[in-house]
């Protein structure tokens, strides 16, 4: 059965064929026949082998601005894909059909069919979002390098939930992030995404230092969508990443497990306001 998958990277072998996986910071300690939090990587036989590695749930052209990247080849189109599982569990997730379902329809590619899609296709570059590119990591590195090496550029559409040693890894071979700032308290991240945000801030401010950045912030009604929180979130961008690092304050509309209403244009125009006030590009969202 192993043969089937790819040998992770990024994990320590345990007592009794135990592991742990230490991709991400929730460093799962996985049994031998189960599978980690991200649905993505599992103990087969006392290895942590990815089960998506090769395994794509589709591939489309989409224009950069829908990443959304705003200030990286605009109006230019880049070959965009993802896979299935993530290592969140957001009660809003608008792509839940991939990130929850392990059962998702994948089918199979190589980094070289895949950089050579996006020559055929005349693509700048390589996006790997609709679900967490990081969970995909031995696939997303290895594609990264090849596609580096023939002059095209990478793109992570993610959380920003990685551990700094594999981030450190990929960074080399990384043009743009898009991150998501979901919220700037970690009761948001423990209770809505089952998480906590510091790796994200540490994430944030790293990938800044390497390639370009920008952020985005889905704004749900009653959650975060205080005055207090645009504040916040503004301060510390501007602090951590400066005042030229692109803001996407994004519409939200019910999904998945939450059914508050959609957020109000009303409140999105009051958080552009807020933000303005220090940020130089601050862009509004799914409106």
């Amino acid at each position: 059965m192993e043969s089937e998958y790819r040998e992770a990277l990024y994990y320590e072998k345990l007592k009794r064929q135990t592991v742990r996986c230490v991709l991400c910071p929730k460093n799962c300690v996985i049994a031998k026949g189960k599978t980690g939090f991200c649905k993505a990587r599992s103990n087969i036989k006392g290895k942590l082998y990815s089960l998506i590695y090769g395994k794509t749930s589709g591939i489309s052209l989409d224009p950069i601005e829908k990443k959304p990247l705003y200030h990286f080849h605009s109006n230019q189109v880049i070959l965009s894909l993802g896979t299935r599982g993530c290592n969140f569990r957001c009660a809003f997730c608008q792509n839940w059909h991939l990130s929850q379902n392990p059962d998702t329809y994948l089918q199979d590619i190589t980094p070289a069919q895949l950089v050579n899609e996006a020559e055929r296709m005349n693509s700048f570059g390589i996006a790997y979002t609709y679900n967490e590119p990081f969970i995909w990591y031995e696939f997303v590195l290895e594609s990264a390098k090849l596609a580096k090496s023939k002059g095209i550029e990478n793109v992570l559409v993610t959380n920003g939930y990685v551990n700094p040693e594999p981030l450190e890894e990929l960074l080399p071979y990384i043009g743009a992030m898009n991150i998501d700032l979901k919220s700037m308290d970690n009761e948001f991240y423990q209770t809505l995404c089952e998480a906590i945000i510091e790796p994200v801030f540490n994430t944030i401010k790293r990938a800044k230092q390497s390639c370009h950045i920008e952020i985005t912030n889905l704004v749900i009604p009653t959650v975060n969508d205080s005055d207090k929180h645009f504040e916040r979130l503004t301060n510390w961008i501007f602090e951590n990443t400066g005042a030229d690092t692109p803001l996407h304050l994004s519409r939200y509309f019910p999904c998945f497990e939450l059914n508050i209403p959609p957020t109000s244009l009303e409140t999105l125009k009051r958080a552009e306001y807020i933000a303005k006030k220090k940020l130089k590009y601050v862009y509004l969202g799914n409106i």
